[in-house]
This record gives structure tokens, C-alpha cells and sequence, in this order.
């Protein structure tokens, strides 16, 4: 999954590279460091039965990044206005490269698919804008990333310290070379990006081979994808959002832009958004208002479909995109195949 469906797993290198330098670099403190190491050794060998040498020897190799540090404390979905988010993602290439992907891997698609009742587009378009199909996976190592945030990044030390204990349960578990494995800043793994907890808990093993392998076994990934959004609710033939209008008897509502449903469609029709008259007014749903380009406002709304896709990745932006990118590389795909 997986990036960090709260901290922006899965966040696009690009989007890594976009921010890297952005803010001041941060002071570690190699003491407060030190002490969460112990900390972490007692823990991996009371909870789970690993000796104090194993983990000792491991974190001995580890490196504290404070590029790790400067980019994760300006997550890319808070700081870029949607139009530019948008941009990054909905490009003539990238859809080009998603038509050329779903062409070259249609049966392991198409097979994932069909076994987990989630939209062949959502699972190739959530690949690229995580990993752009798998040919950008990140190029920090994991064991590092989730270290660093772990010892060195207060906010979220509990969060990520938990992340690195289940990925030395990979490790232990599957066999995975804890220093092989390179991923995002965030610590997130593969060409679906997920954290090591959403690794075990929600990877497949596609081919039945013994083995779940997120980095080169595309019927792993994409049975691995597909799982993620069917465990999280995914209905097939579900709607995910609409871009709506404001009608002249506006009420002045502001959106809230939550993930979760807290609307009726008929509740929103009362605010004054002109939906589409086909939508049922109980169906529930969330109302968005995003940075336009001409500095005005986009109004979407959002239904179960899409709330399922903010627990890929907390971000509305994020979903929507995914959204957006799903719908053009399915008409970009739809549209070749028709001419041949």
C-alpha cells in the first residue's frame, strides 16, 4: 500500500524531488538518538523474541538522513495547491506510459482484476503516479528512512518505530534483506509503495509461488494492489467523484474537504451544488473545494469509491488524482484498442 496511507506513502519521487531543500535542515539530536535505539532493541527482544545482538548488529549499519527529515516535514499534498498537484500527474506521458503498462501486462491485470473486484484502471493508475509503473521506487534505503523517522523525527517516532519493528518481521519472516530493499523517504517499499505493516498485512502472493515480491513480480503487485482496495471497501461499478457547480442559490457553504462521507447528496443539492441529476439524494457523500489554476475554486464531490482510495493515501488530493489519471488512461486505452 502502500505507502503511508497518513504520511503520504507512496509519495512520487518526483514529488520528493520537488521538495527536497525546501525547508531548513534539522538538527539531530544524537543523544535522543541513541536512547531510541535502546529503546527499540529492548522492544524487538521482549515483543518478539529477537536478541539484543541481532538488533544491535542491524541498527549498528543504519544512516540517519536529514534530507529525510527536511522533506517529510513539507508532505507535498499539503504545500502544493491542486492545479500544480494535478499537473504533475495528469501529463501526456504519464497516461501514454499507463496505455503502454496496462498493453504489456493486460492478463495479470485483467486476472487481479477479476479476482478482487477493483477497476482495472485505479490498479494501473495507482502505480503510476506511486512508482511511474514501477520505474521509480525510490532510491533510499529502507531500513534508513524508517530509522531516521523512527530515532530522529519526534512527531511521528511511535508511528515509524512501529513501521521498522514490522519490517525486521519481514525480514525475519520473509527472508527480505533488511539493507537490500531501497523505497521512499517515507520507508515505503515497491512499485505499489507500501509500508512494511501494510506489506504484511495486505500483499499477495499472485502466482502462488511461495513468495510476495513487490518489486519485480507484477502478478504480486497488482493482486497486491487490488487486495489493498478490496479489504478497504472497494465496490465495483461504485462511483468515485463528480465535478460540480455552484447553482444561484449558493448558500455560501465552505467545504470541508474530509475523507470521510459526511454529507447526503441531497444535502449538498440544499447547499446550492448543481450534482448530477442521476445521483441519488441519500447517497452519501463529501464536498471539496480546490485551488483552480485561474485562482479560483473546483468544487468536487466525493463518494464511497473515493473515500476508499484516501486509505491508499490520506490525501484528497491524492485521491482525486487517482481519480482523474484512472479516467484518462482508460479512454487513452479504450481509444487504441478500438483502432486496432
Amino acid at each position: 500500500m502502500k505507502s503511508d496511507s497518513r504520511l503520504g506513502r507512496g509519495v512520487s519521487i518526483l514529488l520528493t524531488c520537488m521538495l527536497l531543500g525546501a525547508s531548513a535542515s534539522a538538527a539531530v539530536d544524537t543523544e535522543a538518538v541513541e536512547r531510541a535505539k535502546a529503546e527499540f532493541v529492548e522492544r524487538m527482544v521482549s515483543k518478539h523474541g529477537f536478541t539484543a545482538e541481532e538488533v544491535e548488529r542491524t541498527l549498528e549499519g543504519v544512516e540517519i538522513h536529514e534530507r529525510i527529515l527536511e522533506t517529510i516535514a513539507r508532505p507535498a499534498e499539503r504545500v502544493v495547491p491542486w492545479h500544480e498537484y494535478r499537473g504533475i500527474f495528469l501529463t501526456p506521458e504519464r497516461i501514454s506510459a499507463g496505455v503502454e503498462f496496462w498493453n504489456a501486462h493486460g492478463d495479470e491485470i485483467a486476472a487481479a482484476s477479476e479476482r478482487f473486484g477493483v477497476a482495472p484502471e485505479m490498479i494501473v493508475a495507482i502505480l503510476g503516479i506511486e512508482t511511474y509503473f514501477g520505474t521509480r521506487m525510490g532510491s533510499y534505503r529502507v531500513l534508513d528512512a524508517l530509522a531516521t523517522l523512527a530515532f530522529a523525527y519526534p512527531p511521528r517516532a511511535s508511528f515509524f518505530a512501529s513501521e521498522l519493528e514490522a519490517f525486521l518481521l519481514l525480514g525475519r519472516d520473509e527472508g527480505l534483506g533488511l539493507f537490500d530493499q531501497l523505497g521512499s523517504y517515507a520507508g515505503a517499499m515497491g512499485a505499489g509503495q507500501f509500508i512494511p505493516s501494510s506489506f504484511r498485512a495486505y500483499a499477495v502472493d499472485g502466482n502462488g509461488d511461495g513468495r510476495r515480491n513487490l518489486w519485480t513480480d507484477w502478478e504480486d503487485i497488482l493482486a497486491s494492489v487490488a487486495n489493498y482496495f478490496s479489504v478497504h471497501g472497494w465496490r465495483a461499478g461504485g462511483l468515485v467523484a463528480d465535478r460540480v457547480s455552484l447553482g444561484d442559490d449558493w448558500s455560501g457553504h465552505t467545504p470541508a474537504n474530509a475523507m470521510d462521507l459526511e454529507h447526503t447528496v441531497g444535502e449538498l443539492r440544499g447547499f446550492g451544488y448543481v450534482l448530477p441529476p442521476e445521483r441519488d439524494d441519500e447517497l452519501p457523500a463529501t464536498i471539496l473545494g480546490l485551488e483552480a489554476e485561474d485562482g479560483g475554486t473546483e468544487y468536487w464531490v466525493g463518494y464511497h469509491n473515493f473515500r476508499v482510495i484516501t486509505r491508499y493515501n490520506r490525501s484528497v488530493k491524492y485521491a482525486l488524482a487517482a481519480h482523474e489519471l484512472s479516467r484518462a488512461i482508460a479512454e487513452a486505452y479504450e481509444l487504441g484498442n478500438r483502432r486496432e
